[in-house]
């Protein structure tokens, strides 16, 4: 499809003050960038540039070790899907994405008897970090705690929204919600081809929240088919919503499709994705939305290479295992009998 003329909508977080009184204009703009888009950039946010920039260095520095340095974190030890996993490892409907990764999650404790335990308990656990770079883990937790604490006031923004208390979606955020880091480097291909860097896609959580150098190349599918790029803006974040929104909202708010395109051969891009779920013993509410916004939905999206659950756990560990078979094959083979066939290999 043709490369669409229109834009991603902007929303100004600083809008937003006063919980009591909210500003009517900033909540109609958000509701209508959730529903019309699922993607939009996010001013306002009040993350400092220079730890943004920490982050963007920091993580510069980590690609550009030696192979054998990065590979002495590879996620493919780790049982819990944390490190490092080189360019072409992680797959997205059935393809290989041409990107190099390291994923990080909260420090949390490993969960050391699992017995009678749900399977989905196996995500917790603690994260890797490379020796030669001590300066990566606190620059990492720092940015993460404060870009968790933006999404969840976001989040009581779209509550309000959609008519709903702001703490509507406490339940399933307020304490130890499962999130996701990706520190992402795309390095250069060749014309030709579809120069897949991550094939396209859904998001699986509730809110993802992505910082991108000065490379272009993510891009956002329309209701016609159309492919909307989403080019970096200075201090500002992208917001999109994922697929747990869009089950809180029976299909209100949609997890819009999304893809990257490497860059061309001598370029690269960078990035940092956050992607904060819910936390993972949760089941996720359906809001009663009132019958304004509810006659305007077009129901949740119904894939059967990829159904969605909204026990929190069972969505999650399933898109782990769908986007890392060497992780489930060497942790996780005995799950392989209890989750469809379709479900793991047709990510």
């Amino acid at each position: 499809m043709t490369q669409s003329t229109l834009s991603l909508p902007t929303i100004d977080l600083s809008l937003w003050q006063d919980q009591q009184t909210p500003d009517e204009f900033f909540l109609e703009s958000l509701r209508n960038a959730a529903h019309e888009y699922g993607f939009f950039y996010l001013k306002g946010h009040g993350i400092s540039a220079d730890l943004n920039a920490d982050l963007m260095t920091q993580a510069q520095e980590f690609f550009s070790l030696p192979m054998e340095h990065k590979e002495q974190i590879s996620m493919v030890n780790s049982p819990h899907f944390r490190g490092y996993n080189h360019a072409g490892r992680e797959i997205t409907r059935g393809k290989a994405d041409w990107r190099e990764q390291l994923d990080i999650g909260p420090e949390r404790a490993i969960v050391e008897d699992l017995r009678g335990k749900p399977a989905y308990m196996r995500l917790q656990g603690p994260n890797q970090w490379p020796a030669t770079l001590p300066e990566l883990k606190a620059t990492v937790l720092s940015w993460q705690e404060q870009v968790l604490d933006v999404l969840r006031r976001l989040l009581e923004a779209l509550a309000l929204s959609l008519g709903q208390a702001a703490n509507a979606f406490h339940p399933v955020v307020s304490k130890t919600p499962y999130q996701l880091l990706k520190l992402i480097h795309y390095p250069g291909q060749h014309g030709g081809g579809e120069r897949q860097g991550v094939g396209a896609h859904k998001d699986s959580d509730l809110l993802s929240l992505i910082l991108q150098d000065n490379e272009g190349g993510l891009e956002v599918e329309l209701a016609n088919g159309e492919w909307l790029q989403a080019p970096p803006q200075p201090e500002t974040f992208i917001v999109n919503i994922g697929e747990l929104l869009e089950v809180a909202t029976s299909g209100y708010f949609k997890a819009a499709i999304h893809r990257v395109i490497s860059p061309s051969s001598g370029r690269d891009r960078l990035s940092a994705a956050f992607f904060l779920g819910a936390q993972l013993d949760a089941t996720m509410p359906v809001l009663p939305l009132p019958d304004a916004l509810a006659n305007s939905s077009a129901g949740i999206t119904q894939d059967p290479d990829n159904p969605l659950f909204s026990q929190i756990g069972q969505n999650t560990l399933k898109g782990r295992l769908r986007s890392h078979p060497d992780v489930a094959a060497r942790h996780h083979s005995d799950l392989f009998s209890a989750v469809p066939s379709k479900v793991l290999h047709h990510a």
